[in-house]
């Protein structure tokens, strides 16, 4: 979705790494779990929530509710078929649950693909 760099990195050199450096091994760590209980909360979304409910979570995680705690405009362009894939449905049923959502204003969204959240977005997902 943006632009990135990889670097390979040979397995002596990360095992040197871990052993003589604490911080990275610690960030290395912290990163790691953080990924896995991200993929735990998706395994869960995906068997117990509704096609609303994952739009939603995965339009306020796009638009970084959880670290600023003020929903922003999502800084990509995301199309429907990308976010059908993010929540493991059909590009119709988001754009059937997008353009609910914009008429509720929980979302706004223009032409271009940008998409910016609401904080009451959030209250769908609290609903039981």
């Amino acid at each position: 979705m943006t632009e990135c760099t990889f670097e390979r990195i040979e397995a002596s050199a990360m095992w040197w790494a871990l052993d003589s450096e604490p911080d990275f091994s610690r960030r290395l760590m912290e990163y790691l779990l953080r990924q896995n209980l991200r993929l735990q909360e998706d395994i869960i979304d995906l068997h117990f929530h509704s096609t609303e409910k994952r739009l939603a979570r995965v339009l306020l995680q796009l638009a970084d509710y959880c670290r600023c705690g003020n929903p922003q405009p999502i800084p990509i362009r995301v199309n429907q078929t990308v976010l059908a894939s993010m929540i493991s449905a059909t590009r119709p049923r988001v754009s059937y649950f997008m353009n609910k959502f914009r008429r509720q204003g929980f979302i706004e969204y223009d032409r271009h693909g940008h998409v910016s959240v609401r904080n009451t977005l959030l209250s769908l997902l609290l609903e039981s």
